[in-house]
């Protein structure tokens, strides 16, 4: 039987988990620039650091050329994005006809079977891509934005990224005040934290990298036009794991689909970028990121799904830093460890059957 310290204990724990979610969601649009700002931070940390011990810069200004560059590199990489997005949106129109076309013999083939009239199936009227696009921005630009406004979220991450590497020493010297009766440990969780937010970024950076290029080779090999864009556009969305390289094949697979005789040419874009994705997956990723992140599969898409549903397209960015330094701090937790634990990779021995059992018994018996 549960005894009722216990159960008091798990109310709590309860009521204070229920408390933190709720929190983070009402201050979602004060929470999330000052995540984003600290994963920033200790990105750039490096350089900054250079900078101020190699080159002999005064701290200040070694904090702001790197931000000042940093927010150059993105603006200058949206901005690319932007202007070859519209490039494609511009033959929007002209996409829709070939796919409409080349699908019209599928469409009149359903109707001959199934008795449905193809004005059932695509409808009766012309549709215009880029008309639909516009008259929708307003709700694209709500999506986007529903978490805060970007150019608010613009400003302020950089400022707080700012203000994180200036204070550093003074935070860190906060953080041992405040833990005074173990500092050491408050040491080692803090040095662990930062090598596995460092770990994950510069991982994530090289992945992005290796299936950047793999996509667009393979994507050149089968004649798809922009290669290189929705090469390193599907790299880009590796920040939405699991999810991104879906949604970075779609659309490829759609010019292909518009601008190619045959359909095998999308079949081949989608089996194109799930192959890379197994690669990256089963090989790139675990060979480059190492053990520092060891989160596994079923619990990195639930911290996306949950995430997600807290804070949207912003949370399924954070969901795997924010959960891979919760085990760290799970991990040296008693009370919360095997949380830590259940977070982690799985070894071998839990996925070995009863078989395998035998056989290996059995061999040990013979030698």
């Amino acid at each position: 039987m549960v005894s009722l310290h216990t159960k008091k204990h798990i109310v709590n724990d309860l009521l204070a988990f229920t408390l933190i979610v709720f929190i983070s969601y009402i201050l979602k649009d004060f929470l999330i620039p000052i995540l984003f700002a600290i994963l920033l931070s200790v990105m750039i940390y490096p350089i900054v650091r250079f900078f101020e011990a190699r080159l002999y810069f005064n701290r200040i200004f070694s904090i702001t050329i790197d931000i000042l560059i940093f927010t150059a590199i993105i603006f200058f990489v949206f901005t690319l994005i932007g202007i070859q997005f519209q490039n494609i949106l511009d033959k929007s129109d002209m996409y829709y006809e070939n796919i409409t076309e080349k699908f019209q013999v599928l469409i009149t083939q359903t109707e001959n079977y199934t008795g449905i009239k193809s004005e059932e199936i695509v409808g009766s009227g012309q549709i215009e891509v880029k008309k639909i696009v516009k008259e929708n921005s307003n709700n694209i630009f709500a999506f986007l934005t529903r978490s805060g406004s970007i150019l608010s979220d613009f400003i302020l991450t950089p400022l707080y990224m700012f203000f994180f590497l200036l204070y550093r020493s003074f935070l860190i010297s906060f953080l041992h005040k405040a833990t005074t009766n173990n500092r050491q440990s408050t040491r080692v969780v803090l040095s662990q934290l930062y090598d596995v937010q460092q770990n994950y970024l510069l991982g994530l950076g090289s992945v992005m990298i290796m299936v950047g290029l793999l996509n667009s080779i393979g994507l050149l090999i089968l004649g798809i036009d922009y290669p290189f864009f929705f090469g390193f556009l599907c790299a880009l969305l590796l920040l939405v794991p699991y999810i991104g390289i879906i949604i970075g094949s779609l659309l490829p697979a759609a010019v292909a689909l518009a601008t190619k005789d045959s359909y095998w040419y999308a079949v081949g874009v989608v089996a194109v970028f799930g192959f890379i994705q197994f690669i990256e997956g089963n090989f790139i990723t675990p060979k480059i990121t190492g053990s520092k992140v060891s989160l596994n599969s079923f619990a990195s898409i639930l911290a996306i799904i949950l995430f997600s549903m807290l804070w949207g397209f912003p949370g399924m960015i954070l969901a795997l830093p924010i959960t891979a330094s919760l085990k760290v701090l799970f991990d040296h937790t008693e009370k919360f460890r095997p949380i830590g634990f259940i977070l982690g990779e799985a070894d071998d021995k839990y996925f070995s059957n009863s078989a395998k059992k035998r056989l290996k018994a059995w061999k040990q018996i013979r030698s």
